[in-house]
């Protein structure tokens, strides 16, 4: 299927194009990758399984002030990722950006009907009646939709039973180099606040060079004031953490009024936008460039540079064009505005 790419060329070295490490196990350079869709609401799904071991997550909003995870899996593999919830028109690009199966749970008609109409439908994965594909119910004593998970390790048997392409995929290497450009802002704490329900800061730690991921613990409704709790990783037991934090300012539209009565939203990363990187506790301003549709965005500087990321995780933040962000000191806060 041309329109999701085919397969491809990865160096010798087996560098990760998507984090700029070597792989710690060769045989999973040959496969495509698995964006898996992760709920973050309500509050009692957290922790979630298998943010800490993803490759390249997208947070972005879906509608009520809520918001959700796109984890996209390729260097490592996870017995159990989730909760799986439904997908969103935003989801298709991710797919096409990294070749990737979508593993969702169903979605809006207004969405499974593009879906299944799509030249991509063949690498559409939602739960079925038998072990493949491989979701499971969750360990823990939640509600039935919010218990469902997807185990990477099993899926590529169940695509090899089924005869589908898992072939290894030509995806663009990222700009990646230990040593941090040069003439950047100072930034510790990186806040994004999507509503009064959904809000979240990254914090650098220079002892290990990488940003912690603090959720909201209470609604900041009624004069209550914010209030932050760690993300961690219920598979891993350990912190959700990034190595690169870009927040991308995206357009965020409705196609029609009875879509926006719903909040389904069309959030198109098409062309370009402005764009903030943050790594190293430092911040540059810059670029979100969709060269190919096929392949991952392109950050630069406002110069029209590539910016090195740091080798690792890079988790986007995506908000809306409209949005606004401010300073004060070594704190960046992003205010999500929607259309």
């Amino acid at each position: 299927m041309p329109a999701i790419g085919g397969g491809g060329f990865i160096p010798a070295n087996l560098t990760n194009p998507l984090t700029g490490l070597a792989f710690a196990e060769p045989s999973l350079a040959e496969r495509r990758p698995m964006a898996i869709k992760i709920t973050n609401s309500p509050d009692y799904v957290r922790p979630q399984s298998g943010l800490s071991l993803a490759d390249v997550v997208y947070e972005y909003y879906i509608e009520w002030g809520d918001t959700r995870f796109i984890a996209v899996f390729y260097g490592n593999d996870a017995e159990m990722v989730g909760p799986v919830r439904s997908g969103r028109f935003f989801d298709e690009h991710i797919l096409r950006m990294y070749h990737a199966y979508l593993v969702y749970k169903f979605s809006d008609p207004r969405e499974k009907e593009y879906f299944y109409s799509s030249d991509f439908a063949g690498f559409l994965v939602v739960p079925g009646f038998t072990s493949c594909p491989p979701f499971q119910v969750g360990k823990y004593a939640r509600d039935s939709y919010n218990n469902i998970f997807f185990n990477t390790t099993k899926f590529a048997d169940c695509l090899a039973r089924d005869g589908q392409d898992n072939s290894r995929q030509a995806l663009r290497s990222g700009f990646f180099s230990q040593l941090a450009p040069m003439g950047a802002l100072v930034v510790n704490r990186v806040y994004t606040r999507y509503s009064a329900y959904s809000y979240n800061y990254w914090e650098y730690d220079p002892a290990t060079h990488k940003y912690f991921r603090f959720q909201e613990s209470q609604d900041n409704i009624k004069q209550q004031l914010p209030a932050y709790t760690p993300l961690t990783d219920a598979l891993t037991g350990l912190p959700v953490t990034a190595d690169n934090v870009i927040v991308v300012f995206v357009p965020h539209i409705f196609a029609n009024e009875n879509q926006a009565d719903d909040e389904v939203y069309h959030i198109d990363p098409i062309d370009s936008g402005q764009a903030f990187v943050f790594r190293d506790g430092s911040a540059y301003p810059a670029r979100w460039y969709r060269i190919d549709i096929d392949q991952p965005l392109l950050v630069t500087s406002l110069t029209g540079s590539p910016i090195y990321l740091k080798p690792g995780r890079t988790f986007f933040q995506v908000i809306g064009e409209t949005s606004t962000y401010s300073q004060n000191g070594t704190d960046w806060s992003f205010n999500f505005l929607t259309p």
